[in-house]
């Protein structure tokens, strides 16, 4: 192949990476704002925005933590607050019961790694994707056992107190826990307007239609009355 030919192949392939990675992020803006018009998919008339749709309030409010989890996650994004369209960028209050709340009697936080079997639960943000935002999380209250997985299952994780903060990179397998035995509370930034959730628990066992037993059976290398029991807790 002629190198004017090779040149004109490796544009065209630089060409079609750039563009795929500027459809998997948050497009710039164009204009000064483009709050969304929740009637539509344009951007609201510029003459009817007023001050309102880059407020949001309620962020001093405890999130309900009396679920099986013990946590709470209020997540602000574009659809609660239209003045964020095309800004990239949402937040979330997160709160996490202590073992007191969630299940009725505090006891000692363990030291990581944990043991599932030797203590209760805590508030817990269960392993969780966000496949279009990566995330800062910071600690206003308590203390955090958090962490992330790499493609490599490589496990990264840490305790955090008052004040500390970690990254989430996009697209990875992360998690929140309550180390401390108080209610803890933290603040979340995420790189996209709406970052989406893909809890890996839910969507593997209560997905609607679900995933197939036998797919399951063999992932998990369980029997079928085992995915059956797990599957029912998500329904």
């Amino acid at each position: 192949m002629a190198a004017g030919a090779v040149r004109i192949s490796l544009l065209i392939a630089l060409f079609a990476l750039s563009f795929s990675f500027s459809l998997g992020y948050d497009p710039s803006p164009l204009e000064d704002i483009c709050v969304a018009d929740k009637n539509s998919q344009a951007c609201k008339n510029p003459n009817q925005v007023t001050a309102d749709d880059f407020y949001f309030p309620g962020f001093d409010k405890c999130g309900n933590t009396s679920n099986k989890l013990g946590s709470a996650v209020n997540l602000v994004n574009v659809e609660k607050l239209p003045g964020l369209n095309t800004l990239g960028i949402s937040m979330a209050r997160i709160d996490y019961a202590p073992s007191s709340t969630a299940v009725g009697g505090a006891l000692a936080p363990p030291a990581p790694p944990l043991d599932p079997p030797l203590y209760a639960p805590y508030g817990l943000n269960p392993p969780h994707i966000h496949p279009r935002a990566s995330e800062i999380l910071v600690v206003l209250e308590g203390s955090l056992y958090v962490g992330f997985v790499t493609t490599d299952n490589k496990l990264f994780t840490k305790v955090l107190n008052k004040g500390d903060s970690f990254v989430f990179p996009i697209g990875m397998v992360h998690f929140q826990y309550n180390y401390g035995t108080t209610n803890a509370v933290a603040f979340a930034g995420l790189s996209s307007q709406n970052p989406g959730t893909i809890r890996v628990a839910n969507a593997l066992f209560g997905s609607k239609p679900p995933i197939s037993d036998d797919v399951l059976t063999k992932t998990f290398m369980v029997d079928k009355k085992t995915v059956n029991y797990i599957q029912t807790q998500f329904q």
